[in-house]
């Protein structure tokens, strides 16, 4: 089984001794596009870009899902979409919306996650993800206050990141 730290965090591939599945929500793939000037951005596009070269060398895989298809379609800016596209060619796990994954994502809303993050958050769970990673904080709160009912590990990808780090 894989080695937990004090929080529940996996720090090893999972059970099957598979590479890790993660997870990046829109505001995940976005941030090492984003303005590097606040250290908050600067450390947490550092987080995402050093996970994305685990996932180039197929050290661990990268999750794609419609829910992230459907929100990039709503981006205005074309060339930070275009750069986001690239990064999920990397992608080696793709999930498709499906009646259950619609009744997971109400069953989510109910518990006060938005309708974007509740969609990715129920992709994230049918596609056995063991990690789903967003720089959101509204999310994040709301994901440790109802962790008990969430069937993925959600975290910010810095924390996550350097506790994977501390593990190695």
């Amino acid at each position: 089984m894989p080695e937990k730290d004090g929080v529940g965090m996996e720090l090893e591939p999972n059970e099957e001794n598979q590479p890790l599945k993660i997870y990046l929500d829109v505001c995940c793939l976005n941030r090492p596009f984003d303005d590097w000037a606040q250290e908050r951005i600067r450390l947490e596009a550092d987080s995402i870009v050093s996970i994305m070269e685990r996932i180039r060398i197929g050290k661990w895989q990268l999750i794609e899902s419609e829910a992230i298809a459907v929100e990039l379609q709503k981006m205005s800016n074309l060339e930070k979409k275009e750069r986001i596209l690239e990064l999920l060619e990397l992608a080696t796990v793709a999930q498709k919306i499906d009646d259950n994954i619609n009744l997971r994502a109400q069953q989510l809303e109910s518990l006060g996650f938005g309708l974007y993050d509740a969609f990715h958050l129920a992709c994230a769970e049918a596609a056995l993800a063991d990690v789903f990673l967003s720089t959101d904080d509204r999310l994040l709160k709301n994901a440790l206050r109802h962790r008990d009912s969430l069937k993925v590990e959600v975290h910010n990808p810095v924390v996550w990141f350097i506790t994977v780090l501390q593990s190695e």
